[in-house]
């Protein structure tokens, strides 16, 4: 017996009410260097100090194209003297943020897909961050949403929603569930050191939801999924070191790299061509050929990234249409990136029409989805 192949049967994605834009952020960072410099000017004069460099508009949207970031707290981001969100701790007997998050995303794509949750066998919650080691997140998400079956956690950093999508599919090929919801929520802002010039700007929160479907049960509508394939390369290149043991070590949980670091010309260097070929690679295994994708979704992190993969994988400049960018609004959103983006912009693609979504990051990793327009 032929396995059953998995469909997107439908998406979902919640946004922030509050937004920052690069002149708001700017201004917020340099009030902070401006008063570092202030208080540490004796130090800074004798060299035991380097003097922190203004941020800019220009900066930003030439490194990155970046314009604004949604949040879920502009307050306390903007604050000179704070610098990072404000999310209070909630109560154990209270959905915890992130969970909230994402059951707001899926319930809009259930509601898209217009079926029972009865028919949801499977919740996997694929983050780059996680609030606690447990209970899973997922089972929270499952619990808030009368969802039966099996739930659980994973985090491949950005690759997230990809890695879900190839395991929501691997189980409804197994027949292990008929359907997956796989939801993606991210307070990017809360792993940000918005002191720091080189990447106080990457960063927004949202969450997105995915539901993958076996084609036998599938109605009309949704797309295809002729292929998944993962691959991971250890580096240090991207690293975020928070964890459970920082408690433990004598020098306490204070240090810089307990939130997100990178080092952003050697990750731009090393994963374009990874993923490049790893696109065409795989298209070429599903007899596809590159060039003549409708659409590309990849993840959000740069737009220079973007430009650039898109051009080694089409062989030419793609169209705007061709190569959606959605980061100039909310910035990089880690796993969910690439998910908003097909979730926004899937307007002028005709039943048959092939594309791809791909995602990319810390680990690293990436992550293909090529899918096909059903009629």
């Amino acid at each position: 017996m032929q396995a059953p192949s998995a469909v997107i049967a439908a998406t979902g994605l919640f946004t922030p009410d509050q937004s920052i834009s690069n002149a708001e952020l700017v201004a917020a960072y340099n009030a902070y260097a401006e008063g570092f410099n202030a208080q540490h000017a004796a130090q800074i004069a004798e060299g035991d100090v380097e003097a922190l460099t203004p941020s800019s508009v220009e900066f930003i949207e030439k490194a990155s194209g970046i314009k604004s970031r949604f949040v879920l707290d502009k307050a306390g981001v903007l604050d000179p003297a704070r610098m990072a969100p404000n999310i209070p701790e909630r109560s154990n007997d209270e959905l915890s943020i992130m969970a909230e998050m994402a059951v707001k995303a899926a319930h809009q794509a259930i509601a898209a897909w217009g079926k029972p949750v009865s028919e949801i066998g499977a919740v996997l919650c694929a983050a780059s961050n996680m609030p606690r080691p447990y209970p899973a997140l997922a089972v929270e998400i499952q619990q808030a949403l009368g969802i039966d079956g099996f739930a659980f956690d994973m985090n491949v950093a950005c690759s997230s929603a990809t890695f879900g999508i190839k395991t929501a599919a691997d189980f409804i090929a197994s027949g292990s569930v008929k359907a997956v919801l796989m939801v993606n929520p991210e307070v990017c802002s809360a792993h940000l050191n918005f002191r720091d010039r080189d990447s106080h700007f990457i960063f927004g929160d949202v969450a997105t939801a995915v539901i993958v479907e076996a084609s036998d049960q599938a109605g009309p509508g949704g797309w295809d999924i002729l292929g998944t394939r993962l691959k991971t390369v250890f580096s240090n290149n991207i690293r975020n070191n928070f964890g459970f043991l920082n408690n433990a070590a004598p020098e306490g949980i204070g240090a810089p790299d307990k939130l997100f670091v990178q080092q952003g010309r050697k990750v731009f260097k090393d994963v374009v061509p990874m993923v490049s070929d790893m696109i065409v690679d795989h298209a070429a295994d599903l007899g596809i050929e590159a060039s003549t994708l409708s659409r590309l979704w990849l993840h959000q992190a740069n737009i220079n990234m973007n430009a650039m993969i898109g051009r080694k994988v089409l062989g030419r400049d793609p169209t705007p249409a061709e190569n959606v960018i959605i980061l100039d609004e909310y910035a990089n959103t880690s796993s969910a990136g690439s998910i908003i983006a097909f979730h926004l912009h899937q307007e002028g693609l005709e039943p048959g029409d092939t594309g791809l979504i791909c995602s990319f990051g810390a680990g690293y990793s990436a992550g293909t989805v090529f899918v096909r327009k059903r009629g």
